[in-house]
């Protein structure tokens, strides 16, 4: 049983240190430059690695690319997960969790000829509630029939300047949707994938997305559902986190399994610290704080692919039982999608030498170097 109040002057520290967090920041991109300096901080940083990146100026036609999984799963082929999280870590603007539920697949690109990185891929099981999802469906879909046929890319994430030269986001979510990640896919996890979804990173905030301009391979569904708030991050959270385990009888709030367990938790706390409060101005405060809060979130942009076959949406609803190729499917072949990406890739590089706009400084997260975050 968990508890629904608690005593007043602990609902009241527990309100100040929700107040006291939220009260930093003004936006989205201060609360994600908040956490991703945490990270940074926290971090054990790598021996110069800038060198890890590509950072050459080679036209798009020239260029090869060699997929590497990571995982002890694959054997002496595979690299340590060590490995790409530091490196994931140096290049991302947003805060990557390590230990995530379900099955999942990680991969590191690189580009042949130079043996870099270009950038990082994790595949994993899709999430169970999405509104954009459920209305291209018609319907909320059986989740054994569902988890069967689907993978959500979690982690699509470019090196720079790979990704502004190359178009190297749009790239990566190519090679999400190949029938050879298709392939491996089903034998790693016995499945029979036939429905990728992904989530732009940021949603109001960017009116465009790496994954726009992809038809046929991917296509564009709405917008998801917002109303939640940032969880807190690290010392926060689990400063209160262990308060409220010790007030509910040493017992966490949800179950250790639960999935999104710690957004769950903090939810519950909220709850409690608004059913005990008992001073009419603090409760306003830290209403006002939450509802503040809740402004630092916004609605991503939902995307889809079906791989090229003809019929996803009527077997993953249940109406169907065979997946049918379709009139696209000898397109999302990977030497096709690559041959498609290096003509759209050739005409950007060619317009930014043009103009005298080609980058050449690879952008690593460090503490003394601030990354623009929303692009």
């Amino acid at each position: 049983m968990v508890i629904k109040k608690i005593d007043d002057d602990k609902a009241v520290w527990a309100a100040n240190q929700f107040i006291d967090y939220f009260k930093n920041f003004t936006d989205l991109e201060e609360y994600l430059r908040h956490v991703k300096k945490s990270v940074i901080t926290n971090a054990h940083p790598l021996d110069d690695p800038k060198d890890y990146f590509f950072n050459q100026d080679i036209h798009p036609s020239e260029m090869e690319f060699d997929i590497r999984l990571v995982g002890s799963r694959f054997g002496e082929k595979g690299l340590p997960q060590s490995y790409y999280k530091d490196l994931l870590r140096a290049v991302s603007s947003h805060n990557n969790e390590d230990n995530i539920p379900g099955r999942e697949l990680r991969m590191m690109v690189y580009e042949k000829n130079t043996n870099k990185i270009i950038g990082f891929i994790r595949l994993q099981s899709p999430l169970i509630n999405s509104k954009p999802r459920n209305e291209w469906l018609g319907k909320a879909p059986d989740l054994k029939i569902f988890n069967r046929h689907t993978v959500m890319g979690f982690a699509i994430v470019p090196s720079q300047p790979f990704g502004y030269n190359y178009l190297g986001g749009k790239l990566l979510a190519l090679i999400c949707v190949s029938h050879y990640v298709r392939e491996l896919l089903n034998d790693i996890f016995e499945k029979n994938i036939a429905l990728f979804e992904t989530t732009s990173l940021y949603g109001s905030s960017s009116s465009a997305s790496q994954y726009d301009g992809l038809k046929p391979f991917m296509r564009f569904k709405g917008l998801t559902d917002s109303k939640f708030i940032p969880v807190l991050y690290k010392e926060a959270f689990h400063n209160l986190h262990d308060k409220f385990t010790e007030w509910n009888n040493n017992e966490p709030l949800t179950e250790n399994r639960a999935s999104s367990k710690k957004l769950k938790r903090q939810t519950k706390m909220i709850s409690i610290i608004r059913n005990s409060l008992e001073d009419d101005t603090k409760l306003k405060e830290f209403n006002d704080t939450i509802e503040m809060a809740f402004g630092l979130t916004e609605k991503k942009r939902f995307y889809i692919s079906d791989y090229g076959y003809g019929n996803v949406r009527e077997v993953i609803s249940g109406e169907q039982e065979e997946l049918v190729r379709g009139q696209n499917w000898d397109k999302f072949y990977l030497e096709n999608i690559i041959a498609w990406w290096k003509k759209k890739a050739g005409k950007r590089y060619d317009k930014l030498k043009k103009e005298g706009r080609f980058r050449d400084n690879v952008e690593l997260w460090t503490e003394d170097n601030d990354i623009q975050i929303i692009r």
